[in-house]
């Protein structure tokens, strides 16, 4: 397993203890088209949320949620259009779960809607 993928891999599940601690049931995990990936869907207030995972082991790169550019976020939105092809559309929003990790292994995470 590459170290991008192990650092996903934990990046997502600190996410979805998160997102459970604040009340959300996870309802799928890597959800994958030919259109992109999302993360984690959960539903949390009667809507849908689809959640990107941002996780960043240094700043060298910036924070985790610059990530979300306008690009990533259209693919998104054309992964979210598909899901709802296959499944019952319903109201439902976007966050993103951005997880900085120190140099000691603490980390810090938050939870950012954006606009869809």
């Amino acid at each position: 397993m590459g170290k991008t993928k192990l650092s996903g891999d934990i990046g997502e599940h600190i996410a979805e203890e998160i997102l459970v601690v604040r009340g959300y049931t996870i309802v799928s995990k890597n959800f994958r088209s030919k259109f992109g990936e999302i993360d984690i869907i959960a539903k949390e207030g009667g809507e849908l949320v689809f959640v990107e995972v941002k996780t960043r082991w240094s700043k060298k790169f910036g924070k985790p949620e610059e990530a979300v550019t306008k690009r990533k976020l259209d693919r998104i939105k054309r992964t979210i259009d598909y899901y709802f092809l296959l499944n019952t559309p319903e109201k439902h929003r976007i966050e993103v779960v951005a997880i900085q990790f120190n140099t000691d292994g603490s980390h810090t995470a938050k939870l950012i809607s954006v606009t869809s």
